[in-house]
């Protein structure tokens, strides 16, 4: 098996981390360090990873600035907890990017939001909702 460890630039690890964990009904722990952390699914599977915008001098994580965050990416998690997402996710945000709907190629119930750093997330159930 080969896993993607998505990585996001952030300004604020423990804040988005936090916020993160708050949308998809995750346990709330701390991040590793203070410049970077990684929000994992109960049974330990790594689903995305948070980094300290300018830490280390990774060439595409020095500068907010240079580009859009999220220029390029749709942050996409599949749930099986749609609506507690959905609850959670109209908590953390002053409004939703997209309004729950049945996405026509998939068949599942969506939304998507902005997280405080500006990345484009949707979440889906992970069950179809019809035949």
């Amino acid at each position: 098996m080969k896993r993607t460890w998505t990585i996001i630039g952030v300004a604020d690890v423990a804040q988005s981390f936090k916020w993160y964990q708050s949308l998809l009904g995750l346990p709330e722990t701390a991040p590793a360090h203070d410049y970077f952390g990684q929000i994992l699914d109960v049974d330990g599977t790594v689903l995305l990873c948070l980094h300290a915008w300018g830490a280390h001098g990774h060439p595409s994580l020095t500068n907010p600035h240079a580009a859009k965050p999220g220029n390029g990416l749709l942050l996409f998690f599949r749930v099986d907890n749609f609506d507690i997402a959905l609850s959670m996710g109209r908590k953390l945000v002053d409004r939703l990017e997209e309004e729950p709907h049945v996405n026509p190629s998939t068949g599942t119930l969506e939304f998507s939001l902005r997280d405080p750093d500006g990345y484009y997330v949707s979440i889906s159930a992970l069950d179809a909702t019809f035949g």
